[in-house]
Formats: C-alpha cells, sequence, structure tokens
C-alpha cells in the first residue's frame, strides 16, 4: 500500500499526479540525452538538430510539467495554510464547548449536592409532636386522599389550631387563676381585720367584765 492510496485531498492528490509526472519526463529527458550522447560518441561531432529539437521538445515539456507543479504545490500549500486555520478555529469553538460542558458539570454537581443537602435536612416541622397520621385522619376523613404534602400542610395545620385552643385556655385559666388569689388575698385581710376588730372589742370589754366581777 502505496501513500497515494491514503490521500484523498483532490488538491495533494493532483499535486502527486503532476510531481509523478514530471518525474517521469525528467527521466525521459535524461535518458534521451544519454541515448544521443552515447549515439554521438563516435564523431565526437555536435548533436544532430533532430536530436537537439528532441531534447529541447522534451526539456520544454518537463519546464511546462514543473511550472505546473510549483503552481499546485502553491495552491496546496494555501489551501494546507486556510485549512490550518480552520482547523484552529474549530478546536477553539470545541475548546470553549469543553469548558462550557464542564461548567455544566460542575453546577451539576453543585446543585445536586445542594439537593442532597436540603433532603436530609432535619426540618423544624419534622420535630413537631403531631398527632399520628392514622388519628388525624380518623378525625378528619376529608383528607383521606391528600398526598403527603397536603396531609403534612393540613396535620401542622390542625395542630396549631389545637395549640391555639389550648393557649385560650390557658389565659383564661389564668385569668380565673388571678381572680381568685385576688379574691382570697380580700378574704384574708377582712379576717385579719376582723381579728383586729375582735381583739379591739375584747380590750374594750376587759373594764366591763371586771365591774361585773366585783359586783358578783
Amino acid at each position: 500500500m502505496t501513500i497515494d492510496t491514503h490521500i484523498t485531498d483532490p488538491s495533494i492528490a493532483a499535486v502527486l499526479e503532476t510531481s509523478k509526472a514530471a518525474r517521469e519526463q525528467a527521466q525521459t529527458l535524461v535518458d534521451l540525452v544519454a541515448q544521443e550522447i552515447a549515439s554521438n560518441s563516435a564523431s565526437s561531432g555536435p548533436l544532430p538538430a533532430g536530436a537537439l529539437a528532441e531534447i529541447s521538445k522534451q526539456q520544454k515539456l518537463l519546464n511546462t510539467n514543473l511550472a505546473h507543479l510549483r503552481g499546485l504545490h502553491r495552491a496546496a500549500h494555501f489551501r494546507a495554510r486556510e485549512t490550518k486555520g480552520a482547523t484552529a478555529e474549530g478546536r477553539h469553538e470545541v475548546d470553549v464547548l469543553h469548558l462550557q460542558l464542564q461548567n455544566l458539570y460542575y453546577e451539576q454537581r453543585h446543585l445536586e449536592g445542594e439537593i442532597a443537602g436540603c433532603e436530609s435536612f432535619d426540618h423544624t416541622y419534622q420535630l413537631l409532636p403531631l398527632i399520628p397520621a392514622d388519628e388525624f385522619l380518623a378525625q378528619h376523613p376529608e383528607h383521606a386522599d391528600d398526598d403527603e404534602k397536603a396531609l403534612m400542610v393540613a396535620r401542622i395545620t390542625h395542630e396549631r389550631a389545637e395549640r391555639e385552643a389550648l393557649e385560650l385556655q390557658r389565659l383564661e385559666l389564668q385569668k380565673r387563676k388571678q381572680k381568685l388569689i385576688a379574691e382570697n388575698k380580700k378574704r384574708r385581710d377582712d379576717l385579719a381585720n376582723l381579728d383586729r376588730d375582735l381583739e379591739k372589742f375584747i380590750d374594750a370589754a376587759k373594764p366591763i367584765q371586771k365591774m361585773f366581777e366585783k359586783v358578783v
């Protein structure tokens, strides 16, 4: 297998073909000159006019092939330069796309990490002492067809309503407690005043008691 079988570019193939033709033409010219010199060696004179004409003809053909080869070589050189530039631009575009792909990959990994962190995060609502789902559904069958999220929201709403009702009861009991404390304090104060009045009455009655004792 020769190198020609691997050439697919038409301009390079033309260069190789023309180069081969020029090489064959040059070899033909060399053989012709050698043959004419050998034929004319006995006379030691100048080559015949016919031989010189044939040599000149072959030399012109060789010059034509060489000129054609130079033109093709120049065109192939320019084409190779353009191809090299296009390849560099394409490589740059591929590098840019590869960099963008890497950035997207890193962003994807970051987002996956954030999602995993959110999924593993212990949310506050998970720590709430909610009643079991079965018990809640038994009390509120209208939520039987809710999905997990809607059911959790309903349970939290129910818990909030229950706590607000208990808070109102606590405040009402607190008020009643303060009222009872105030009433008890007033009764203790009344009893204390009654004790003082009684002591004053007893002190005031002592002279009368002594008078009755003397009479008796």
